[in-house]
């Protein structure tokens, strides 16, 4: 009986062997993690507070698992109980856990009961991904920025070209003097040319052709007077280098961030505004670098580090990135104005984008597009004046214009009535 039992135990341990082998290479699978599914989930629930290689609400997160197991000798065990409940592993005394709560001032970790083993392993996996190095501008010797790869400088070719028409100009003039040379040894005169009257001569002794061209260039000159005259003042394509870099197309355009947002003044006042300081810290608190592919699609498009303009940013707001504080110690941003109306012109903001409902774009161009910021329209008052003979008025729902269009409209023959029709071309309507 004893052998029986042995030959059918003995007959199950290759199948037995089997299923152990199975399911130890299921369990390592499981503890593989998958970084994208990882940085999916760190988005997601921690790069609010942390950020793999800076300092933020919590600290970095970079090979973190390989740091702790190195330096404090914890290992998964500990790093499963504090993010599925940080607070309860504070109050169970735990060293390393009141250390780090007293370090960040007493700012609790959110709990993240609902993560599965799995998602935590693929965070962990995307947190021990070697860092991506993007590689910044190319500064050329002149002080410009260009290609990291080599070529010949456009000046280099220009003096070459200058040189080579030099050379040529002058050999030019050696072999005119040589031919001339080699013509008098063998007694060969040059031919001349009768003398005739010099062109210069014949135009001035007619008297038509002088009254012509003194009438043409009368008018040409004021033409050209009048052109230059209307463009005093019309700084359109005006397109200045600020201080700090500020992508409209990165914020307005890819983010799809308001206007008013950052000029909330413009719904209230007649200024816009130029926001301050503090608006973008509401974002750049947390947003310490951009996306790999939006910094080298700076670098690459635009040379510019957009890194390095947000470090300008907190060195103008007094911001310790290591300590996450403010230092007290700032420094005011020159910004550079764009568009400015003469003092004689009266607009107001809150009027055309909070009462009339007129786009930010109609004004400004598509700001949404522009990575730097410039004037799109020419602001004369012809251009203003066009806007309101074209531009109808909003009346409905608005009691306080239905008397007016019902009388204006009768005198008109209109349904809709234009911002001129209403008045809008009145001189003191923009100046006073």
């Amino acid at each position: 009986m004893i052998q029986v039992i042995y030959r059918h135990l003995a007959s199950k341990i290759p199948y037995l062997g089997l299923v152990i082998l199975l399911t130890f290479s299921t369990s390592l699978n499981a503890q593989e993690g998958d970084p994208a599914k990882g940085k999916t989930l760190f988005n997601t629930n921690c790069a609010s507070c942390h950020n793999l290689d800076r300092k933020m609400t919590g600290p970095a997160l970079r090979n973190v698992e390989t740091r702790l197991e190195e330096e404090q000798g914890l290992g998964r065990e500990w790093l499963d109980k504090w993010i599925r409940n940080s607070a309860g592993l504070v109050k169970s005394g735990d060293a390393y856990a009141n250390q780090i709560y007293n370090e960040y001032n007493g700012t609790a970790m959110t709990a993240f009961p609902q993560l599965e083993d799995q998602d935590i392993t693929d965070i962990l996996a995307y947190t021990a991904e070697p860092a991506k190095v993007v590689e910044a501008p190319v500064v050329n010797a002149d002080g410009g920025e260009g290609s990291s790869e080599g070529g010949i400088s456009s000046k280099l070719i220009l003096g070459a070209l200058a040189i080579l028409f030099a050379l040529l100009a002058i050999a030019l003039v050696l072999v005119r003097k040589t031919l001339n040379r080699f013509a008098e040894e063998k007694g060969i005169e040059a031919a001349h040319k009768d003398k005739s009257l010099p062109i210069w001569k014949a135009f001035v002794q007619n008297q038509f052709l002088v009254l012509v061209t003194v009438i043409f260039f009368l008018l040409a000159s004021a033409y050209f007077v009048y052109g230059y005259l209307s463009q005093v003042g019309v700084d359109q394509g005006y397109q200045p280098v600020q201080p700090i870099h500020y992508s409209h197309k990165i914020h307005a355009g890819d983010n799809g961030i308001d206007c008013k947002y950052c000029h909330s003044s413009a719904r209230v006042s007649k200024h816009s505004g130029i926001p301050s300081l503090n608006i973008c810290m509401n974002c750049h608190k947390s947003i310490y670098q951009v996306a790999d592919e939006t910094q080298q699609m700076g670098i690459d498009e635009y040379n510019v580090d957009y890194n390095s303009e947000i470090q300008k940013l907190y060195k103008a707001v007094g911001w310790d990135e290591a300590e996450q504080a403010y230092t007290g110690v700032t420094e005011p941003v020159k910004w550079i104005r764009i568009h400015n109306l003469p003092d004689f012109a009266y607009f107001n903001h809150s009027q055309h984008v909070e009462v009339a409902g007129v786009q930010c774009q109609t004004c400004h161009g598509p700001v949404e597009e522009m990575e730097v910021m410039y004037q799109h329209a020419p602001l004369t008052m012809g251009w203003c004046i066009n806007c309101h003979r074209e531009t109808n008025v909003n009346v409905e729902g608005n009691e306080y214009y239905t008397k007016i269009h019902d009388e204006l409209s009768k005198k008109y023959g209109v349904d809709k009535l234009t911002a001129a029709q209403m008045g809008g071309l009145e001189c003191g309507k923009c100046h006073y």
